[in-house]
């Protein structure tokens, strides 16, 4: 990591999964399953043809801006990692598996 980690607070949480879950609903992605963490975030999406690269960017970038928003973070907070782990889904067992991990296994 190059910088400390962040954690996230019960209000910061509640403003990241709501960012999360608007962002695909505007964007029309089918959002399976969200969990905000205190210091990570897992996200199962089917964002169509779209790589999962630009999909991460952009929660990140729309979560970011909602904290700043509300004043809980500043523009010189470093919120997020550089990269983030994506995993490809292909079959409807894989994307069950996941949700499940994401909303029971953490």
């Amino acid at each position: 990591m190059k910088h400390e980690p962040v954690l996230l607070g019960e209000q910061e949480r509640r403003i990241v999964d709501s960012t999360i879950r608007a962002h695909a609903k505007v964007r029309l992605w089918t959002l399976d399953a969200v969990n905000v963490r205190t210091n990570h975030v897992h996200v199962v999406v089917d964002p169509g043809e779209i790589k999962p690269e630009p999909v991460v960017a952009q929660f990140k970038a729309w979560a970011t801006r909602r904290l700043r928003e509300a004043g809980l973070r500043t523009a010189s907070d470093r919120l997020w990692a550089d990269h983030a782990s994506t995993r490809y889904l292909f079959d409807p067992c894989s994307v069950r598996a996941a949700v499940d991990y994401v909303l029971h296994r953490q």
